[in-house]
């Protein structure tokens, strides 16, 4: 795999910088977004977070059904700010 090829566009993190960090001994998902910032962009990983299992299937070898999703935590969808203080917005 091309070690240019982004994985999280929000954050810009590329398979090369997956790669390097997992060298380092980060080989789980929660401990790569701690560093990268990767699934926090205003996608909250619904884009990154699949390319980031296959990814490290591809350099670690486990099957995606051992790599753990990271944890999601509320908002997981982007919202409009005036939400939370009591605006009322008609879809």
């Amino acid at each position: 795999m091309d070690d240019k090829i982004i994985i999280c566009r929000c954050e810009d993190i590329t398979v090369g910088e997956i790669k390097k960090l997992v060298s380092m001994g980060l080989d789980t998902i929660e401990e790569l977004k701690r560093v990268t910032r990767c699934g926090m962009g205003s996608c909250q990983g619904r884009t990154c977070q699949g390319l980031l299992q296959s990814t490290l299937r591809d350099i670690t070898g486990k099957p995606v059904s051992e790599i753990k999703p990271h944890k999601f935590r509320p908002p997981s969808k982007p919202v409009p700010l005036g939400i939370f203080g009591g605006e009322h917005i008609e879809e």
